[in-house]
């Protein structure tokens, strides 16, 4: 009977253990939605807006003060070489910012995210992503076209800059889970054609050397934000008012046997797979100052636009998953 009974209790103690460990996995929240592979976040809408004189196309022929999706997606019949990505879901994704020089396209890696076999963790490994015409893809990728006319004063360059009308918000009638506070932007300036009715010559252009990168919404963050900055970075933030918080973005491909895992990103800079990224411009919530963004010369500018939902964020953790984004860029020529 006494043996029984011990049997009993030690099946009581492992069914309770169990229990907690199911209520521990249940309420801990990790970078990355731990469950990505098949996770995904419906976009979006895309808009992108000039003001005062600076004019925007998508195929360098067809001028406008502002695009939309459809005029990013339709772009083919005038722009055949174009590789305008613009999937109808995304899901996250990691960037150093680097440009590869022979095509003018950023790197960009899709993290694989597996639970350790002690339970003491998940380990990471990357893909690189490939830049895709289409619908398909897990970041938004476009080209637009800049034209500008000769200064007043004769200056070879005229300085462009992003509003404070631009943003990165829960697209209306979506539940706002706090996945924007992890979204990223980025502007790659291809080169520049002084004549402005030479559509193919500006299409053509790929001399991207370096990125721009935008970090909107940096000082806000959720409560599930708040403690997977602490739980898997070690980093202390608050919901409002927070800091700029440093971050590695993917700089290579790894596989799951590199040993990489979510808390140890820092310790593989120098093998390179992770870089430590310093966005060029940084945003609160409700930002009231335009920011610099380019410096344009007389002519058309082509200049590559990357969006995306950033794996290394604090912000991008399993809570919110499953929400619907708007990226919306103004960009003007004048000073406020």
């Amino acid at each position: 009977m006494a043996k029984r009974n011990k049997r009993k209790n030690n099946l009581r103690y492992s069914l309770l253990l169990l229990l907690l460990l199911l209520v521990f996995l249940i309420v801990s929240t990790y970078a990355w939605f731990t469950a990505n592979q098949t996770v995904t976040i419906s976009t979006l809408d895309v808009n992108v807006q000039t003001s005062n004189g600076l004019q925007i196309s998508a195929d360098a022929i067809n001028w406008k003060t502002i695009l939309q999706k459809e005029d990013i997606t339709g772009a083919s019949a005038t722009y055949a070489s174009n590789v305008n990505q613009v999937p109808e879901a995304m899901e996250p994704v990691s960037s150093a910012g680097v440009v590869d020089t022979g095509t003018g396209y950023m790197n960009m890696y899709y993290g694989m995210v597996n639970a350790l076999e002690d339970g003491t963790g998940y380990s990471l490994a990357s893909d690189k992503e490939t830049d895709t015409r289409g619908t398909t893809g897990r970041y938004i990728a476009f080209d637009i076209f800049l034209r500008v006319d000769q200064s007043e004063d004769g200056s070879p360059t005229i300085p462009v800059y992003l509003t404070t009308g631009s943003n990165v918000i829960t697209k209306e009638g979506s539940a706002d889970k706090g996945l924007q506070n992890a979204a990223r932007v980025a502007f790659i300036d291809e080169g520049n054609v002084a004549d402005v009715g030479d559509s193919s010559a500006a299409q053509s252009l790929k001399g991207g050397t370096t990125s721009i990168i935008w970090e909107p919404n940096y000082d806000v963050h959720t409560a599930a934000g708040v403690a997977n900055a602490q739980e898997i970075y070690g980093i202390s933030t608050t919901t409002t008012n927070g800091s700029v918080l440093a971050y590695n973005g993917m700089n290579a491909e790894f596989a799951d046997t590199a040993n990489v895992t979510l808390k140890n990103t820092a310790d593989y800079v120098d093998d390179g797979y992770f870089q430590a990224v310093t966005p060029t411009i940084t945003t609160a919530k409700d930002f009231d100052t335009q920011q610099t963004l380019l410096n344009l010369k007389p002519g058309i500018t082509k200049v590559r636009i990357y969006m995306w939902v950033e794996g290394q964020d604090v912000d991008c953790e399993n809570n919110a998953s499953g929400t619907d984004i708007s990226f919306n860029v103004q960009i003007t020529k004048a000073a406020e």
